[in-house]
């Protein structure tokens, strides 16, 4: 009896001891290439003055730094502040000023409307409090909505 339960205890143990020696304990994702890439040689110049060796040549290389962690937060707004212009299907053109939680939209005839960010964490759809107008930023496409008339697609 001891030995059936041995056997299977050890049956179960081992996939589990392999599952866990492969996955990383400390959360880190593991190097699969250690080796540090070769760089290609450069030509060498015509002198007089002897050339020095690269100190990378001469000094022990250090081992490869931990790479740090980067996480992307998609729903933070853009903090840089950036201009575009438009070419609108009707045949117009509008400038958009990217002010990173809200964007200013200038009009070939001097006008100029705030648009804020709706939702306030995301930086792709805009809208306009007093008016209901609105704005979504698509790569190098903007859908421009007025209440009353047909949405007009202008890319840059």
């Amino acid at each position: 009896m001891a030995l059936r339960r041995t056997f299977r205890v050890t049956l179960l143990s081992i996939p589990l001891l392999t599952a866990a020696a492969c996955v990383p304990q400390n959360g880190a994702p593991t190097a699969v290439n250690t080796v540090p890439p070769t760089v290609a040689p450069v030509p060498a110049q015509q002198s007089a003055a002897p050339v020095a060796p690269p100190a990378s040549a001469t000094a022990p290389t250090a081992p490869a730094a931990r790479s740090a962690k980067i996480v992307t937060d998609l729903t933070a707004p853009r903090s840089a502040v950036g201009t575009a212009t438009y070419r609108c299907g009707n045949g117009g053109m509008i400038t958009i000023q990217n002010l990173g939680t809200a964007l200013r939209v200038l009009r070939p005839d001097g006008t100029t409307e705030e648009f804020a960010a709706s939702p306030a964490n995301q930086s792709s759809r805009y809208q306009e409090a007093a008016s209901h107008d609105a704005i979504v930023i698509d790569a190098r496409e903007a859908l421009v909505m007025k209440r009353g008339s047909t949405p007009q697609t202008c890319k840059r």
